[in-house]
């Protein structure tokens, strides 16, 4: 393996810590190195944090080199939490659907800490409109970065997710439900949004042999990050659950062996099930959260 850090060899272990969260194994992540696309805020930074209190070093490209008037946090201040929650990162500022920027996340994570394990498709546009709402400008941007995105921050890793003996794939994407209520409510989002899952379902069919897992991850719920409740207000971003929630999930995918799991679009509340009895109280949401999208 390239990524630098210690190795362990003891496989994962089914046992659930006592607050509820599954244990994947104590120090699967211990050295692994992630690249992720965004992460500056919301669910991607909760999943980053997440790797770093489990040993992770953690690079992410991201364009938020300043504040944003309505938004917080930049990807500086994203480092910042990441390494006081117990990991190594380096922010590269650019931007996804650049291919010289992709290559240069990868290249720092290659010279920081010898190679990447993990590739993780976070970063996403969202616009809800209707065909008539949303302009060809929009749609592009939309399908550029969700798709484009995807596409060439995966194509990048590969060659060293070959050289990894923990190489996984996880995209944030739904599972494809082909309802009318969803393929109607915003076509323009929706094919976006099923397209990283159709590339990642794709990857895992083609890397079955090469020992790569890839796998989509996606909230049973609203999750309560800045740009939902900037949508929403305030009122239904309280029946909304915390970011922390998908990060629990993502750490229990991503923390066991890929050879587990592989081709599987995926609900965080079904995967934090299946390895433990949770408490999703402590994700808040109310009694009644709202359901996500696609669910």
């Amino acid at each position: 393996m390239i990524s630098s850090g210690k190795r362990s060899p003891r496989g994962p272990s089914d046992a659930a810590p006592a607050d509820g969260r599954p244990d994947a194994s104590a120090d699967a992540l211990t050295g692994r190195t992630i690249v992720m696309s965004g992460g500056s805020r919301g669910i991607g930074l909760a999943i980053l944090k997440a790797a770093a209190r489990a040993g992770a070093n953690c690079v992410l490209l991201a364009k938020t080199d300043t504040l944003h008037p309505r938004l917080p946090g930049t990807a500086h201040t994203a480092v910042a939490a990441i390494e006081a929650a117990g990991g190594k990162a380096v922010a590269v500022i650019g931007d996804v659907r650049n291919g010289d920027d992709v290559a240069r996340a990868v290249d720092t994570a290659v010279t920081r800490f010898g190679g990447v394990d993990i590739c993780v498709n976070n970063a996403s546009a969202l616009n809800v409109g209707s065909t008539d709402e949303v302009g060809l400008k929009q749609f592009d941007l939309m399908h550029e970065v969700n798709v484009r995105g995807t596409y060439a921050l995966t194509r990048a890793c590969l060659p060293h997710l070959r050289r990894s003996t923990h190489a996984h794939i996880l995209t944030l994407s739904p599972p494809l439900n082909l309802d009318p209520r969803w393929l109607g409510a915003h076509p323009a989002y929706t094919t976006s949004k099923y397209a990283m899952t159709l590339l990642t379902l794709g990857w895992a069919a083609e890397l079955a042999d090469q020992k790569i897992a890839a796998n989509c991850l996606w909230p049973q719920t609203l999750i309560a990050t800045s740009a939902v409740s900037n949508i929403l207000g305030r009122d239904q971003a309280e029946r909304a659950r915390s970011p922390q929630i998908m990060a629990d999930a993502a750490m229990a995918i991503l923390g066991r062996p890929p050879a587990e799991r592989s081709g599987s679009a995926l609900i965080d509340a079904d995967v934090l099930t299946e390895f433990a009895d949770p408490d999703f109280e402590r994700y808040g949401g109310g009694v009644d959260p709202l359901p996500d999208l696609f669910v």
